[in-house]
């Protein structure tokens, strides 16, 4: 069946992430089993909990503060977590606004959080790029909807707010374990192993 939606992960796809750059910090500040508790295929409950907004960002913090110990400020423990989210990729999303102007409905579903959300949102707006509120038809984020992936139930919750069936939705994501659970619920996917490449694929395939 023809794609008519298309399903876009954040990190990883339209921002770089360096999961390591935030792992490092957190080493220098003195958790030094930090790898252990946080990378991209697998997280302990602290984050897993702030991800689906059932935590405060407050509470996130200072539960971060009590591992690294006195004498550092909240603003410190911030900026550690910051360290992973790069530059928004312009070339990407130029890709997604052409695909826009064919006529593909174009969504965004991201595991993030209430910190890294608004400093990659408000990167993003300070560039010469449709911004994202206009860009994609919903904006699908795990704080804000109790869910996460690769958990089923966040991708029928996608399904049945954009009235789509699985085969006609393209999903790309960076992570195999999403795309596994997206292929097992029959969407088509397109896992993207280098961030460099989605604006070459994403023209060669709809052009």
């Amino acid at each position: 069946m023809a794609i008519k939606n298309i399903v876009f992960d954040f990190g990883g796809v339209l921002i770089d992430i360096n999961y390591q750059s935030t792992i490092n910090a957190f080493k220098d500040l003195g958790i030094v089993d930090f790898e252990a508790l946080y990378s991209q295929a697998e997280q302990q409950d602290l984050f897993n909990k702030f991800e689906t907004g059932k935590i405060s960002s407050q509470y996130f913090i200072n539960q971060l503060l009590d591992k690294i110990g006195k004498g550092f400020s909240p603003n410190v423990v911030v900026k550690a977590w910051n360290e992973m989210l790069g530059a928004i990729h312009q070339d990407n999303i130029l890709a997604v606004e052409k695909l826009k102007s064919f006529g593909y409905k174009i969504f965004l579903l991201s595991n993030t959080n209430d910190i890294h959300i608004e400093v990659a949102f408000n990167r993003w707006d300070k560039l010469p790029l449709t911004p994202p509120n206009e860009l994609f038809n919903h904006i699908f984020l795990s704080q804000e909807l109790g869910m996460r992936k690769p958990d089923d139930e966040i991708f029928q919750f996608v399904l049945d707010e954009i009235s789509a069936k699985p085969e006609e939705v393209l999903f790309i994501d960076d992570s195999m374990q999403h795309i596994e659970t997206a292929q097992k619920m029959g969407f088509q996917t397109h896992l993207l192993e280098n961030i460099d490449s989605l604006s070459t694929f994403l023209l060669t395939k709809f052009n």
